[in-house]
């Protein structure tokens, strides 16, 4: 027999079945506190309202049905239904303010009565958005076609990152349209191997200090214990991190290994040292949980490459949707077009789904941004795609206002839109956030160089280069120009013959100029052979490209003159 749709629900537009899978995801949330007999009260009136029964619930049928009392229960003596629904009132709301804060679907039970509503979470609107907003970007993805093999085609991109094989492990689907599970990462206790006060002081604060570290990054979820009430279910660590300490008379020792919960496998271990001096410990503890911290949940670290590793066959949409933010970082290896079009298609597809995953906003503004920096001729100052970008960084900062990867998009489009004031706070207030973020670091570094602030942005770019394993290309493209605009031309040269990025005519004209001014007239030849054969689009508008690119109208001319010398003909 099909049930009926609960009044409640229908009148708001809102399937039971989303409302129900809202229920089983406060229930089974480790922030949602409450005991069980406040489970079971959630569960009844729940259901009761959603089989269309909610004109039944009252104090009475609660006290016998849910809490066990007899028939000759009389509410207005005892007051316990009343009490325990003040009491589940606000666990509920703390479940909203806590791990629920971006669920789509409301569920509240109103003062006064036991029967729960139903709503959708008002979406914050989104400032200063012009014609091309994140609504019209919502109705654009609306109308594109479904491709059936997208996924499979994206989950080949993704493959094309793995390190290593893998067996796939993931918490089940969510099915309401919020955010993605992602990655759960239990920070465990680590062992004192000392057992002195000493060593049990520097010992928890290590943990609590990589804890906090790590908790800065907002791709995953940071646990330091699964213990939850009795009968209450939570979701599973997939990752574990674990330690040890060994305290000397002068140095503490750390020993640190990361697991694949599910089989055990270490995915990753290393040993730090740290100074005992009472001056230096705190800094010593925050310096190596920052180095623990980046190398496992960076954008190249452990945790991305050991997903990315993974071939999922049917994957469920939570995990479709987070594959898609791995194969951005896939696709930035090699700056492909055609990936770059499979990854935003993914991106559209993931943000329809989850519409509340900043992340996936984010690197969609990231990939809108790259359609305009790759394509020639370009001119970001005018095109609506760099309008389009920064709406949808806002959109996604809008989201979750501490969201790294969306300050970085916002920042982005912001020096690509010449308004460089204030894209340099934005990176400014995202560093701030995370300084552990080296994706961050050297996107940042990059806009502040290019846009004349060379000796602030290189040092930040080469220090994401050294931190980093994800791709050295891009860092190596800007610190042959910064070597380039230092007057190093044999540091630079050293610098753009690193970069692997046969395909990309902006790393040719680079090197062009660099080889060029410093007298290599072999290689000058060959890149300028290279770009008149591949792009002579590019070739006829440098002046426009290098004036769009570089902000400094003498950085442009010194670099136009370079690419003169390289044999390139352009026009004054």
């Amino acid at each position: 027999m099909v049930q009926a749709e609960a009044p409640a629900a229908r009148e708001r537009g809102l399937p039971a079945e989303d409302c129900r899978a809202q229920l089983h995801r406060i229930l089974n949330s480790a922030d949602f506190e409450a005991t069980d007999r406040e489970h079971r009260f959630l569960s009844h009136v729940v259901e009761e309202t959603l089989s269309g029964r909610g004109g039944r619930i009252k104090a009475y049928s609660i006290a016998v049905e849910v809490f066990g009392r007899d028939a000759s229960f009389d509410p207005q003596s005892d007051p316990i239904v009343r009490i325990e629904a003040g009491h589940l009132r606000r666990s509920l709301e703390r479940y909203y303010f806590t791990a629920g804060q971006s669920d789509a679907i409301l569920i509240t039970i109103p003062k006064g009565g036991y029967v729960p509503s139903f709503s959708l979470r008002p979406q914050p609107p989104v400032a200063d958005v012009p014609e091309t907003s994140v609504a019209s970007v919502a109705a654009a993805i609306s109308a594109r076609p479904k491709a059936a093999g997208l996924w499979i085609g994206l989950l080949a991109l993704v493959a094309a990152m793995a390190m290593a094989a893998g067996a796939w492990w993931w918490n089940p689907p969510q099915t309401s349209p919020g955010a993605p599970k992602i990655p759960r990462v239990l920070v465990e206790k680590f062992d004192d191997l000392t057992g002195t006060q000493a060593s049990a002081a520097i010992t928890s604060g290590l943990a609590q200090e990589v804890a906090g570290q790590l908790s800065k990054f907002r791709d995953i979820v940071v646990l330091q214990s699964v213990e939850t009430a009795p009968g209450k279910e939570t979701l599973p660590p997939r990752f574990v991190l674990s330690g040890s300490v060994n305290l000397e008379p002068d140095a503490f020792r750390l020993q640190v290994s990361f697991r694949n919960r599910a089989d055990g496998s270490i995915l990753w271990a290393n040993s730090y040292n740290g100074q005992t001096k009472v001056s230096g410990i705190l800094d010593a503890q925050a310096d190596i949980a920052r180095n623990v911290a980046t190398s496992l949940a960076q954008s190249y670290g452990v945790i991305s490459q050991a997903d990315a590793a993974l071939n999922v066959s049917n994957p469920p949409d939570d995990w479709a949707a987070y594959s898609c933010t791995l194969s951005y970082y896939a696709y930035r290896v090699s700056l492909d077009p055609k990936a770059r079009a499979e990854v935003r298609a993914c991106l559209e597809k993931a943000v329809e789904r989850f519409p509340n995953y900043a992340t996936a906003w984010a690197l969609l503004a990231h990939v809108t941004i790259d359609e305009v920096r790759f394509s020639f001729p370009a001119d970001p100052a005018s095109s609506p795609a760099v309008g389009r970008a920064l709406a949808i960084a806002r959109h996604a900062v809008e989201l979750d206002p501490r969201n790294v990867r969306a300050l970085h998009a916002e920042m982005s489009a912001l020096f690509f839109s010449k308004e460089f004031d204030a894209g340099r706070r934005v990176g400014e207030q995202a560093l701030a956030i995370n300084p552990n973020d080296t994706e961050l670091m050297g996107g940042f570094g990059a806009r502040l160089a290019l846009s004349g602030r060379w000796d602030d942005g290189c040092p930040l770019v080469e220090e994401a280069r050294d931190r980093n394993p994800g791709p050295f290309a891009y860092y190596e493209s800007i610190l042959a120009l910064c070597s380039y605009f230092g007057g190093d031309y044999a540091k630079a040269a050293m610098w753009i013959k690193k970069t692997a990025v046969p395909k990309n005519p902006l790393y040719h004209a680079i090197a062009a100029a660099i080889f060029g001014e410093g007298g290599y007239e072999i290689d000058a030849e060959r890149e300028r052979a290279w770009l008149e054969e591949n792009e002579p689009a590019l070739v006829r508008n440098l002046r426009l490209e290098v004036s769009t690119r570089l902000a400094r109208s003498e950085d442009a001319e010194f670099f136009i003159g370079s690419l003169k010398k390289a044999g390139l003909a352009i026009e004054d």
